[in-house]
């Protein structure tokens, strides 16, 4: 087995610069590899743990085990408005990855998995610096999503199954 070749530390911001664009490239395993480099040699670097989350949520619909991931990074990240800003970013991405997934008509969970996003974005409005209005902007995403599709509904225990299959 080969041997992964370590970061220099002084490399690191390019590092993350390459990786953002990986993600504008929707190359998101690109980026979470760097992301994982970067962290290899600096494991508290906020920056790669937001990075590689945000790339973890672009895989939630080819990458098994993304979300779960994606969340454990949670617990790492030490600002509280960046931790529930992110929860619901990772809960809204969920909602609409189950959307596309089981289309219009069968979209058991999506509703929670919004509601919960929006929670997350209240609670994350209210520990924003002034000016920012990120969670507002995201929440609001979230309503327009639910408004475009009204069909989506509390559904009760479906969600629960959708978690356990993670």
């Amino acid at each position: 087995m080969l041997d992964l070749k370590p970061l220099d530390p002084d490399a690191v911001p390019a590092a993350l610069a390459r990786a953002e664009r990986y993600r504008l490239l929707n190359e998101p395993s690109e980026a979470e590899s760097i992301c994982l480099d970067v962290l290899a040699v600096d494991a508290g670097n906020q920056p790669a743990r937001i990075m590689l989350l945000l790339a973890l949520t672009d895989q939630f619909e080819q990458a098994a085990g993304a979300h779960k991931a994606a969340r454990q990074l949670l617990a790492g990240l030490t600002s509280p408005y960046d931790r529930e800003y992110y929860a619901g970013i990772i809960a809204e991405r969920h909602a609409k990855t189950q959307f596309a997934r089981s289309g219009a008509a069968i979209s058991a969970g999506v509703y929670e998995w919004l509601t919960e996003a929006m929670q997350h974005f209240e609670r994350a409005e209210a520990l924003r610096q002034h000016g920012n209005d990120d969670a507002r902007l995201r929440w609001n995403a979230c309503v327009r999503f639910m408004q475009r599709h009204p069909q989506l509904s509390p559904s009760g225990e479906e969600r629960r199954e959708f978690e356990m299959l993670e």
